[in-house]
């Protein structure tokens, strides 16, 4: 069956799913999306999305047309003319049909594209065996050319760690900031388990404040875990005990080996298996 998209205010098969070619999104990312996951048709910290989607809009100079709620609305709509319970939701917000100039005051108003589908996982063996990553050359954009806080519809700085992690033969890239230091990766947020503490970059080091990264460190504190947000280098990495990377869709994935070495025993940790157990009862509370 084909998927219904929603774009501002209606919803087109997506064949007919449409934007104009002028629309500043799509010729220059200028833009903001989010990235969530819907479970038993209740999508994971939604408020946490509509904060962090409203802060990123608010930072790139432009409004958003309709209010929180009415997205909110919107999102679960989507979800419910597609028949998705157990799914993925790309919500898109461009700042409009504009000029072939970069006059941004020129545009019209911002557009909505809200899709739903299925959700395509990391294969079990991730889980279960934990991946393998490379640090990557291109390093994050610094904050001061263009905040990591503000998910932007301009991605290109992580798409091209990815290629790079891709030609390594690796499903995801390491990336560092201008400093040297360990922002995240090319998707996901990035964690460290050493002596029995956890660290994790601080959201001053060039990286996207994600919502499973903050829904982690909660539940890592409750298991017991002293979390930091503090800065680390790759030296770090490779001398931890544990690693795994948090993200929405892929919610938590041991990494067992960075550019060739191996992360602790070479095997998924105890403390990730653990945080992982209690995220998804998390998810599952939060969901009841």
């Amino acid at each position: 069956m084909a998927l219904k998209i929603y774009i501002n205010g209606e919803f087109f098969d997506e064949a007919n799913a449409k934007i104009s070619v002028f629309d500043h999104g799509f010729l220059y990312g200028d833009g903001i999306f989010e990235g969530m996951r819907s479970y038993s048709g209740k999508v994971f910290r939604l408020n946490e999305h509509m904060n962090r989607l409203w802060d990123s809009a608010k930072s790139l100079f432009f409004e958003i047309p309709i209010t929180k709620q009415q997205m909110k609305d919107a999102i679960y709509e989507t979800l419910k003319v597609n028949n998705i319970e157990n799914g993925y939701i790309r919500l898109i917000v461009t700042r409009g049909e504009g000029t072939l100039g970069l006059d941004a005051h020129l545009c019209k108003k911002p557009q909505i594209v809200i899709i739903a589908n299925a959700l395509k996982l990391y294969s079990a063996d991730f889980y279960e065996k934990g991946i393998k990553i490379v640090t990557a050359s291109t390093i994050r954009v610094p904050a001061d050319s263009l905040n990591a806080r503000v998910k932007s519809l301009n991605y290109l700085n992580n798409i091209l760690a990815k290629i790079e992690g891709h030609v390594a033969g690796c499903e995801e890239a390491m990336m560092l900031n201008h400093k040297g230091d360990v922002a995240e990766c090319t998707g996901d947020n990035i964690f460290i388990a050493k002596n029995g503490y956890l660290r994790t970059p601080p959201i001053d080091a060039c990286l996207l404040e994600g919502v499973t990264r903050n829904a982690v460190i909660d539940v890592a504190k409750k298991l017991g875990y002293e979390v930091k947000e503090a800065a680390f280098t790759r030296h770090d990495v490779y001398c931890a005990d544990e690693c795994f990377m948090t993200g929405s869709a892929a919610e938590l994935i041991p990494v067992i080996e960075v550019d060739g070495r191996a992360i602790g025993t070479g095997k998924p940790g105890e403390i990730t298996k653990k945080i992982l157990e209690a995220f998804r009862k998390l998810v599952v509370s939060e969901n009841d």
